[in-house]
């Protein structure tokens, strides 16, 4: 069974030069971010979630809405496991892969063919699958002899895409997005969509964070509307959209 469950889930975030002459700074720079928790000893919390409760089973498609700063990113790293909660409970059952950050799966002064052999280890991919990894990053990116080159010698976008390909090769049960594929041309875009929604459709869970409410309506049943780290409202898709998008414009 694959399962998401989170009880009174929160995060705070340290911010060790808060110290009194600072303090104003601080606030400044946080000013689209968490809720500033307390002050001790010239250390400032911020907490960016506050008491999280979600439940999602096989079948649900989430997105995560929000302004800047409302704890989407910290919401998927804390699912990703990259991120310890300061308190609350996280229950995930299920192979968990989580796209968040394209660039750091490789390395500059390998090829990419050795990049390759890399992330087969990295994201635990097994054996059987390594071959027909190659040849799927080879027709994927149209990269040619560039493979056999130093990634460093890439442009932006030959690295887009071979980070791209690597990243997707997984084949998890929850897959968790973080808006990290807006870049690359045209072309490469409407590639990167139908690959991104083939992996969605052979995952049972799906959460991602995007800013577009359309792609929400789309491609998401429920959605999280997150506002300094609390749960602003969470439903259906569209009833949350609507929510979502009435605020912005009254606020406009």
């Amino acid at each position: 069974m694959t399962r998401i469950q989170l009880e009174a889930v929160t995060v705070d975030f340290p911010i060790y030069d808060g110290c009194a002459r600072s303090f104003r700074h601080t606030l400044a720079r946080l000013a689209v971010g968490g809720a500033i928790s307390r002050q001790r000893r010239g250390v400032v919390e911020v907490r960016a979630l506050d008491g999280i409760d979600l439940t999602l089973e096989a079948g649900d498609r989430l997105g995560l809405i929000g302004g800047n700063g409302a704890g989407k990113t910290t919401l998927i790293r804390v699912l990703a496991g990259l991120r310890e909660p300061t308190a609350g409970r996280i229950v995930i059952e299920g192979r968990t892969a989580a796209l968040l950050s394209l660039g750091a799966i490789l390395d500059g002064e390998m090829t990419g063919y050795e990049n390759i052999a890399r992330a087969q280890v990295l994201l635990g991919l097994p054996a059987a699958r390594r071959a027909a990894l190659v040849e799927d990053v080879e027709a994927f990116t149209e990269l040619g002899d560039f493979l056999s080159l130093p990634v460093k010698t890439y442009s932006a976008g030959m690295q887009l895409r071979l980070s791209f390909a690597l990243m997707t090769a997984q084949n998890p049960e929850i897959l968790l997005l973080d808006e990290v594929f807006t870049a690359g041309d045209a072309g490469f875009a409407a590639r990167a969509e139908q690959r991104m929604r083939h992996l969605c459709d052979q995952t049972a869970i799906t959460v991602f964070a995007h800013h577009g409410m359309s792609e929400i309506r789309s491609q998401c049943n429920k959605a999280l509307w997150l506002d300094r780290g609390r749960v602003r409202q969470f439903g259906a898709a569209e009833s949350v959209v609507e929510a979502y998008l009435t605020q912005q414009t009254a606020l406009a």
